[in-house]
C-alpha cells in the first residue's frame, strides 16, 4: 500500500516540477504580478469613470494575455514560434472587445469603443509583462493612462464648446 502513496507522491512531485528554482518562481510571480498590477492601473481608470469593463476584468485581461506567452515561453518555445500564440491571444480579445460595444440603433451612436481599446491595450500589456518586457509594459500603462484621463477631459472640454456653439445662435 505505501508503494502506492509513494507512486501518488512521486507523480504529484513531478506534475508541480515545472519551476526548477528559486529564480525561475521569482520571474514567474514577477511577471504575473506586473501584468495583474498594471492592468489593474487601467481597470481602476476605467472603474472610476463607471465603466462597465473595470478593474477586475482588466487584471484578468492582463493576466490571462501573460499566461498566454509566459507558458510557451518556459516550455522552451522560441520567441519567433510565439508568434501564432499571440494570433490567438489578439483574435480572442478581440471577441471580447467587441462584445464591450454597443450601436443604439436609433440614435445611431456607438458606445463601448474606448472600453473596447483598453481591454485590447490591457492584453498587450499582459503579453508584455509576459514576455519579461517589464519596462516596456510600465511605460506604455502609463501612456494609456495619459490617453484615457487627460485625453477625456481634452474630449469634454471640445464638447462642451461644441454645445455652446450649437446651443448659441451667435451675433447677429
Amino acid at each position: 500500500m505505501s508503494e502506492v502513496w509513494l507512486e501518488i507522491w512521486s507523480t504529484v512531485r513531478s506534475e508541480f516540477a515545472d519551476i526548477p528554482d528559486a529564480g525561475e518562481a521569482t520571474r514567474i510571480v514577477l511577471r504575473l504580478g506586473m501584468a495583474v498590477f498594471l492592468g489593474g492601473l487601467l481597470g481602476y481608470e476605467r472603474e472610476r469613470s463607471g465603466k462597465a469593463a473595470g478593474l477586475r476584468t482588466h487584471m484578468l485581461v492582463a493576466l490571462g494575455a501573460a499566461i498566454f506567452v509566459l507558458v510557451p515561453l518556459q516550455g522552451g518555445m522560441q520567441v519567433g514560434d510565439l508568434s501564432r500564440v499571440l494570433q490567438g491571444v489578439i483574435a480572442g480579445i478581440g471577441f471580447l472587445g467587441a462584445g464591450a460595444i454597443i450601436k443604439l440603433g436609433a440614435e445611431r451612436e456607438i458606445h463601448g469603443l474606448t472600453t473596447s481599446a483598453g481591454i485590447w491595450m490591457t492584453a498587450a500589456i499582459g503579453v508584455a509583462a509576459g514576455m519579461g518586457r517589464e519596462a516596456t509594459a510600465v511605460v506604455s500603462t502609463l501612456m494609456a493612462l495619459f490617453v484615457l484621463a487627460v485625453l477625456r477631459r481634452v474630449e469634454a472640454r471640445i464638447a462642451s464648446k461644441e454645445r455652446n456653439r450649437v446651443i448659441s445662435p451667435g451675433p447677429k
